[in-house]
């Protein structure tokens, strides 16, 4: 433990230590994404992670600490600032936080002092939530909190209304950031994975009740402690927020909640997909909803997808190039269609990691990122106001009067022939146009005016290549 503990020390005291090591992130003031505290653009390009997968396990017990060490390395090399982990993961009965309910495991703990040194060391922060409750609930007779297992709780549906298990709950949040929240390497806490009214019994009141109790004993303590208070979210399947819509006051509009998070799991395109384009359509369909149902300024974010179908029914990964395409999209139409960075892949992989290709398709996004003013962006769908001329494929983007992110993904009928795109309703003036190859990361830029009715004409996709394309007014001329 006093290891961690210096290694935390010495990063925080160092002069030359990295932005994460004096800053928090909270939401930006005019735009709904997010900021440090010096008011730098922080935007989430991340992946999920948990403790008994093969890039985090070495760490527990420190068993080969150099081999996670040289793992935050490359994702930092590659553009990667945001982790999502479980703060225990339930597959195995070995990996619980606490051992039995409020006993907290020292080996553990050790892991998350180590996991946060690394976070600190190399400018990644992450986003925790208390429980794995995919396999909690499927093997709750050994779970801590389980009567079974000398808990309070009876049965995985009462764990919002039984009282005993609540206060365990916020206890297990409040032994986290008495330990580790004084970091800025926390993001934030997703108070609930995927919150549902399964937990209480189907009692949707009890739910908005649980989120609202939790929120304010967390946020109290940590005001408490470190005079200020990490983001907040509670993440929400998207299949059963289809089932139940009124899940969405809780996950998009919950006052006490800051940012929205959703997973985006759709059937037959996203879950096994046939086509790359298939994953990066659903994604914009099913952003633009959520969209709406957020308010305007309140940041929104997928933080888990992946071919969830394909893996877990038909115990397959897909081949490592269809796959690679789909990611690469996929994290483009995203943030193409108001996301807030490029989402967060469920690796549904064996091993269960991410490729390196993909985390060179997030080096490519990180470095589109600073191409636009996140701090001033409205992320309203372009609609109607976006025209792909002479193109076979997706063509998506967001953007207000004065600045458009837009993608063209095409399809392989388009072959090598460059479209002719327009963006109308911008307000007229002179235009930086930033290409990206999506691919390659190649990109090339040049000054655009504005017909008079302040619609954009420009040509791009040549070579049938994906591309990115950041449209930003140059105030310059005001």
């Amino acid at each position: 433990m006093r290891h961690a503990e210096a290694l935390r020390e010495r990063v925080i005291s160092r002069s030359d230590a990295p932005p994460i090591a004096r800053n928090w992130v909270r939401c930006a003031s005019k735009a709904p994404y997010f900021e440090t505290e010096s008011g730098a653009v922080w935007t989430p390009v991340g992946v999920n992670e948990a403790v008994t997968w093969p890039n985090i396990a070495p760490l527990y017990r420190r068993r080969d600490p150099a081999a996670v060490e040289r793992y935050f390395a490359m994702l930092a090399a590659s553009g990667v600032n945001c982790v999502r982990m479980m703060l225990d993961y339930s597959q195995v009965s070995h990996r619980h936080l606490e051992t039995r309910c409020g006993r907290f495991s020292p080996a553990m703990v050790q892991l998350w002092d180590d996991l946060i040194a690394l976070g600190e060391r190399h400018g990644i922060r992450f986003l925790i939530t208390p429980f794995d409750t995919f396999f909690m609930a499927r093997r709750w007779r050994s779970h801590p909190y389980s009567r079974a297992a000398g808990g309070p709780c009876r049965s995985v549906r009462q764990m919002f209304t039984c009282a005993r298990t609540c206060a365990a709950i916020i206890n297990r949040l409040r032994f986290a950031t008495r330990r580790w929240g004084h970091s800025p390497a926390i993001f934030g806490w997703d108070l609930w994975n995927e919150i549902d009214s399964f937990y209480s019994g189907g009692d949707m009141a009890a739910v908005e009740t649980f989120v609202a109790e939790v929120s304010d004993a967390l946020r109290t303590e940590e005001l408490r402690l470190h005079g200020r208070a990490h983001l907040q979210t509670a993440s929400v399947y998207l299949p059963v927020l289809e089932k139940r819509p009124e899940l969405a006051d809780i996950a998009f509009r919950h006052p006490s909640l800051d940012f929205a998070s959703v997973h985006l799991y759709d059937r037959g395109t996203i879950d096994h997909p046939r086509c790359s384009l298939d994953p990066a359509k659903a994604t914009v369909r099913l952003m633009t909803k959520a969209l709406e149902q957020c308010p305007p300024n309140r940041p929104l974010l997928d933080t888990e997808h992946g071919p969830i179908h394909a893996f877990t029914d038909h115990h397959i990964s897909l081949p490592d190039d269809f796959d690679t395409d789909c990611f690469r999209r996929t994290q483009w139409a995203h943030i193409a269609s108001g996301g807030a960075g490029g989402g967060m892949r469920w690796p549904y992989r064996k091993p269960h990691v991410l490729l390196p290709e993909m985390h060179r398709a997030q080096t490519v996004l990180a470095q589109f990122l600073p191409l636009v003013d996140w701090h001033r962006l409205q992320r309203r769908p372009l609609g109607t106001r976006l025209m792909a001329h002479d193109f076979i494929g997706l063509a998506c983007g967001c953007g207000d009067e004065t600045q458009a992110v837009v993608c063209l993904m095409a399809a392989p009928e388009q072959g090598g022939k460059p479209a002719a795109l327009e963006v109308s309703g911008l307000e007229p003036g002179s235009y930086k146009v930033t290409h990206v190859n999506t691919v390659t990361g190649e990109r090339e830029s040049s000054q655009v005016h504005t017909r008079q009715d302040g619609t954009l004409m420009v040509l791009a996709g040549a070579a049938g290549q994906d591309v990115a394309l950041a449209l930003v007014r140059d105030t310059t001329e005001d």
